[in-house]
């Protein structure tokens, strides 16, 4: 394996909000903006979580708050007090449950405010956002092979990347992009799997074509990318170590 890129100083004078900084691909992507030379404005639901991973990030600020409260989002980005140059948001998570099981009310607040809050961080955020910055969302690929208890996630997987290809093209120049994450060895993916997660590992380690199962650090370097690459907008970007390629 060759040597990891230098990336000193690819980030170097900018500024980056982290939505779902608290841990897993928030907290990694923190981490890889600094090593690169930028400056991190953490924000996550959790004030002690928060806290915990400022004390090793050193940002600029922290706001503690959950991103699915619209009103929250605008205030926030209303009280930022300078321009950034990208806003990564990793929050949300994926919904299972097969029909017969499903309680349609809360299932239909789950989606609509998963929508909300992309949106939300689109119009907001868009006025901080220097000419040429990115916002950049982390959604999923689970929801692409139809099967029992997948019909929400399969309907948001659709869903992010057409708003994605939308709101690049509505907020030009800013750019837009999403990362379509499929298994990430993170603390959310073990609290989902429980005692199941060492043997889940070691099925992506033997069937995934890279041999290794994708972690938050995976995750991160392509985040760190799209903020670097201004030739980039309106597409996705599937992160999954050939999962997809898989028959099963």
């Amino acid at each position: 394996m060759g040597s990891k890129p230098d990336r000193s100083q690819e980030l170097v004078d900018q500024i980056v909000v982290v939505i779902g900084a608290s841990s897993g691909m928030g907290l990694e992507t923190a981490r890889q903006v600094r090593a690169a030379g930028g400056q991190v404005v953490m924000v996550g639901r959790d004030r002690q979580r928060l806290d915990r991973a400022a004390a090793e990030i050193r940002p600029l600020s922290t706001a503690a708050f959950d991103a699915g409260d619209t009103d929250r989002v605008q205030r926030f980005f209303g009280d930022l007090p300078h321009t950034v140059d990208h806003v990564l948001s990793t929050a949300g998570g994926p919904s299972y449950a097969p029909l017969d099981d499903m309680d349609v009310t809360d299932t239909s607040r789950h989606f609509g405010e998963r929508l909300a809050m992309t949106l939300a961080i689109a119009k907001y955020g868009r006025g901080k956002v220097r000419d040429g910055g990115t916002l950049l969302f982390v959604g999923g690929t689970g929801g692409r092979r139809p099967g029992i208890g997948r019909s929400v996630t399969a309907a948001m997987t659709a869903a992010l990347p057409a708003l994605t290809a939308n709101l690049a093209l509505e907020l030009a120049p800013v750019r837009v992009n999403l990362i379509a994450a499929g298994f990430v060895d993170t603390p959310l993916s073990a609290s989902l799997l429980g005692d199941r997660i060492e043997a889940r590992r070691a099925e992506l380690r033997a069937s995934l074509p890279i041999r290794r199962v994708v972690g938050p650090q995976d995750v991160a370097s392509l985040a760190v990318h799209l903020m670097c690459n201004e030739a980039l907008t309106g597409a996705t970007y599937d992160i999954d170590g050939g999962q997809q390629l898989l028959s099963t």
